[in-house]
C-alpha cells in the first residue's frame, strides 16, 4: 500500500509498491482511557478468531472489570456463534460510520507509519511486521489516537 510522503516542491518521489496480495489481519482493542491494548494477529478473520480475541480481552481485563467493546458490523462481529464473555458488552456502531470507530484511526496510523511503502519478502515477514507494528505503539500513543469525546467519561 502506498502512503503520502513529504518531498521537495516540484519533485516526484518514488515509492516501492507490492504488487502481490497476501493478507494478515489484526484484531485489536484499546482502552482509550489508559492506553492498554490487546491484539490478535491472524491469517484470516472469522467467528473462531473473534471468539479467541474476545476470550483474550476478557482474561486480560480480569473478571472484576467490565469491557464495552466498540465494533462495526463486520460478519464476525455479529455472528450468531459468537461467544461473548460475561464481562464484555458489544457496542455495535451504526452501519457505514467508520468515523465513529476509534480503532479505525489506529489502523490508519499503523498503515501510514509502519506498514506502507514497503515490499515484504514473504508471508512470514508480513506476519512479523504486523506484530512488530502493534508492539511498537506505547500506551500513551494508543490513548492519544483512540481517545474520543463520545467514549471518554466526562465529569460535569
Amino acid at each position: 500500500m502506498l502512503a503520502k510522503v513529504w518531498a521537495d516542491k516540484g519533485s516526484r518521489p518514488t515509492a516501492i509498491k507490492q504488487t502481490e496480495y497476501k493478507w494478515v489481519y489484526i484484531l485489536g482493542a484499546v482502552n482509550p482511557a489508559n492506553g492498554k491494548s490487546s491484539a490478535l494477529v491472524s491469517p484470516t478473520v472469522n467467528t473462531d478468531y473473534m471468539n479467541h480475541h474476545l476470550r483474550f480481552i476478557s482474561e486480560e481485563a480480569g473478571s472484576d472489570v467490565h469491557v464495552v467493546l466498540v465494533l462495526d458490523r463486520a460478519g464476525w462481529h455479529i455472528a450468531k456463534d459468537l461467544q461473548v464473555p460475561s464481562n464484555i458488552t458489544l457496542l455495535h456502531l451504526p452501519p457505514y460510520s467508520p468515523e465513529l470507530n476509534p480503532i479505525e484511526r489506529l489502523w490508519a496510523y499503523m498503515k501510514r507509519y509502519y506498514l506502507s511503502n514497503r515490499v515484504y519478502e514473504n508471508y512470514d515477514e508480513i506476519f512479523q511486521v504486523a506484530k512488530w507494528a502493534w508492539n511498537k505503539i506505547n500506551p500513551d500513543r494508543f490513548r492519544s489516537i483512540c481517545n474520543t469525546g463520545w467514549i471518554t467519561r466526562r465529569e460535569y
